[in-house]
């Protein structure tokens, strides 16, 4: 049975009206995504056609799903909404907060005690307001979610940029700011720009050691980390439905590394056949009633270049085996070619870490295809190279595959299988005493992001992603250079053997089983719940509202930072160590841009102060200006804000005193982010502005009095010589967003407006 059956029951309801009168307006054939945005606006009933990419919209979302990690500012922010409920099914799931160390039980241990506050206060929250609460060790949120609440044809929000893996059951499912989160939690319409739409047309079939991962990894070396940006990545063709729902789900899932807004598949066997595996017969029974609109027109799909802004074809039959990294996922190289790049890159070609597993690549059918790898080394009598880490994306899936004797498979291999979480995925990883101080290695891992410091905190961490029977044969190879389509390898008996293709299993053959899946439905009446926030805590903090940036605060703000290249929200807000202050804004404020570049000394950390012309920390030179009353500007490059969804990277910021965020081009979700927060988020009209900055000067923005959407705002840029630049600076913002900027942040508006 269903998590909110009546809720997607009405959904379908009501789909085939909207469907047929959104295919009037727009005068064509609808595309899956279209369907879905036209069926869930808020107003209800169509009555026109939006232009992709340039009109704003109000949604309905049906439901939102928050980490443990952001749920903290978001559910602290809707505290302070007004109300006594959340508006529409959401759920907090807890999979960020637990270190990878020692083993399962062990780190599960650790975390209970050692985050027992805030997961009480998590828990407690959700309980009061209505929230259904998956504890610690219940699973990785996206997971659980494509298990219990991913619908054909539905929309979602959550507070994590790979909210979108419910795209592998058909849903446009879009990761979002906690304040987002919060308007639709308090009864309010979800705002989102019209997004452009890219078809993806799979033909063929994956076969051999091609994996779902493969598709995604080709797609990210096609469209890079910001060519999906303002896009919904819709996949489609013989390719696509030949496919499994999870393997659907991981390539959804890596559609955060290219910027997409979220991705999905058209509703098709494979998903019913996983919606009655996981118990949900009576959503694919009510799905199949209006299947015709849980996928595009016939026509869309037979001549895609005609309804997408861009089509992208990839045979499957032909797609190699690919490694994409390090630093970046986008750096696809194929499997047999590696040696030669690596040598010339100098990338460490010893692997000394394999790692499955995380939100991308944790279902039963990644981690079967993965342990026929690893028995075949039991088999063959091969001594593994690399140590293995093995995190289960659920509980349910963690208690059906050790039934199985899958993981029993890894653990004779010596892998630690690590709780059902993030771990390493998050840099929630205990590899070393001193990351910093590390030595440069090579790790393989079947995750989603491989930037800098990111799994361990050690900058010479060298990661590449890859596919979990790619991961799994690396990592007993030992070698980045490993290609078992082709190599030998030396068994402990002398004799040269070979890996076999990757099998497994898509649905575990006798069923899913669990015992206790670690859900903790909430109260009725939650109004008798007390919240507790402890005087002191070092781990929240209740928070206080922002004044409102002025058109004075803007005159004479001082350049905090001009970030030199790839600056995304790793480098703005750190996760690893920092995971622990996510609820106390003041204290995580301390990490704030501490990853960013500068341009003028190419050193991490250290700016230069025109209080008193020494160099210092970003935070603690921010925190003296702030001292002084003096608001800042932070300068950066192209797609600033990529990768994670957290808002504490324009929180942060806000709450320390800068007004200004100047870029070449903003990540989707960052630049909502600033706005949310009553930032000004502004583009150069001119890119090659960027190189006027310098390290002394002030900014004057001499129109703010005048901010009006479609209006490009001036800066007098004064160099500290007394000479000046001026530069036209581009914004987004419409008249509801203005607002936002003029209360103060969007926070304010909605508690002004439930007053």
């Amino acid at each position: 049975m269903a998590f909110d059956i009546d809720m997607i029951k009405g959904v379908y309801a009501s789909i085939g009206e909207r469907v047929e009168k959104a295919r009037e307006l727009v005068g064509k054939p609808l595309t899956l995504s279209e369907k879905i945005l036209y069926s869930h606006l808020w107003d209800g009933k169509p009555e026109k056609a939006f232009v992709r990419g340039k009109d704003y919209v109000d949604f309905a979302p049906d439901r939102i799903a928050c980490q443990d990690a952001t749920a903290q500012m978001a559910l602290l922010q809707f505290m302070q909404a007004g109300k006594d409920k959340v508006a529409v099914p959401t759920t907090v799931h807890c999979d960020h907060l637990i270190l990878a160390k020692q083993g399962a039980a062990a780190d599960l241990k650790h975390a209970n005690e050692t985050s027992k506050e805030v997961f009480d206060f998590l828990g407690s929250v959700s309980n009061k307001y209505g929230i259904g609460f998956w504890k610690p060790g219940a699973g990785i949120i996206h997971q659980v979610v494509l298990e219990n609440y991913a619908f054909p044809g539905g929309m979602m929000i959550g507070t994590d940029s790979h909210t979108v893996n419910a795209g592998g059951l058909g849903m446009v499912a879009i990761g979002v700011g906690g304040a987002d989160a919060v308007d639709v939690m308090a009864g309010m319409a979800w705002e989102l720009k019209f997004p452009k739409l890219i078809g993806v047309k799979l033909t063929g079939k994956l076969s051999g050691w091609t994996a779902p991962k493969d598709v995604i990894l080709k797609v990210a070396e096609i469209l890079t980390v910001k060519g999906g940006t303002g896009a919904i990545v819709e996949y489609f063709g013989p390719g696509a439905t030949s496919m499994s729902c999870t393997g659907k789900g991981t390539i959804c899932n890596m559609g955060a590394e290219i910027g997409a807004t979220t991705s999905t598949f058209g509703y098709d066997e494979s998903m019913e056949r996983y919606l009655r595996a996981t118990d949900r017969s009576d959503v694919a029974d009510e799905a199949n009633k209006v299947k015709e609109h849980l996928t595009a027109d016939p026509e869309v799909y037979a001549n895609p270049e005609q309804y997408f802004d861009q089509v992208i074809e990839i045979n499957l039959s032909e797609l190699m085996p690919l490694l994409n990294g390090p630093f970046t996922p986008d750096l696809a190289t194929e499997v047999g070619t590696m040696r030669e790049k690596a040598e010339k890159n100098d990338w460490p070609l010893a692997v000394e870490w394999g790692l499955i597993g995380s939100c991308t690549n944790s279902s039963y059918e990644d981690l079967s295809r993965a342990s026929s790898i690893a028995q075949q080394a039991l088999d063959k009598k091969l001594k593994t190279k690399a140590e293995f880490g093995i995190n289960p994306g659920s509980e349910q899936v963690r208690y059906t595959t050790e039934r199985d004797g899958i993981l029993e498979i890894f653990e004779k291999l010596d892998a630690k299988i690590f709780t059902n979480a993030c771990g390493p995925c998050i840099g929630q990883w205990g590899r070393y005493e001193d990351p910093k101080n590390a030595p440069k290695n090579s790790i393989v891992h079947s995750f989603n992001r491989n930037f800098a410091k990111r799994a361990d905190g050690n900058p010479n961490t060298h990661a590449f992603v890859a596919s979990p029977e790619m991961t799994a044969a690396i990592a007993i190879a030992g070698r980045l250079d490993f290609n078992p389509l082709t190599d030998k390898l030396i068994n402990e008996d002398g004799e040269e053997v070979m890996l076999d293709e990757p099998t497994g299993w898509e649905l575990p053959p006798k069923g899913f089983e669990v015992k206790e899946n670690g859900y903790e439905e909430p109260r009725e009446d939650g109004s008798g719940v007390e919240v507790i926030v402890a005087e002191g805590s070092e781990r929240l903090q209740l928070l206080q509202p922002f004044e409102p940036i002025k058109a004075s605060d803007l005159q004479g703000m001082k350049l905090l930072i001009k970030a030199f290249g790839k600056c995304t929200t790793d480098h703005i807000s750190m996760a690893g160590p920092w995971l622990r202050f996510r609820g106390h804004l003041d204290n995580i404020a301390n990490n704030t841009l501490i990853g960013a570049v500068n341009a003028f000394n190419q050193k991490t950390n250290l700016v230069k102060s025109q209080l008193t012309g020494e160099y210092g920390g970003v935070p603690d030179t921010q925190r003296e200006y702030k001292k002084k009353g003096i608001m800042t500007v932070v300068v950066g490059d192209h797609n600033y804000g990529e990768g994670s969804s957290r808002e504490h990277a324009a929180m942060q910021p806000r709450h320390l005193g800068v007004a200004v965020v100047l870029v070449k081009s903003f990540a989707r979700i960052h630049e909502t982010n600033l706005k949310k927060q009553g930032m000004l988020a502004l583009t150069f009209a001119k890119e090659s502005d960027y190189d006027l900055i310098q390290e002394d000067d002030t900014f004057n923005i001499v129109d703010a009095a005048e901010f009006a959407p479609d209006k490009p705002l001036t800066i007098e840029v004064v160099h500290a010589d007394g000479s000046k630049d001026t530069i036209m600076a581009n914004h987004s913002y419409n008249d509801a967003q203005i607002k936002w900027f003029n209360e103060g942040s969007a926070l304010n508006l909605i508690k002004k407006q439930n007053a």
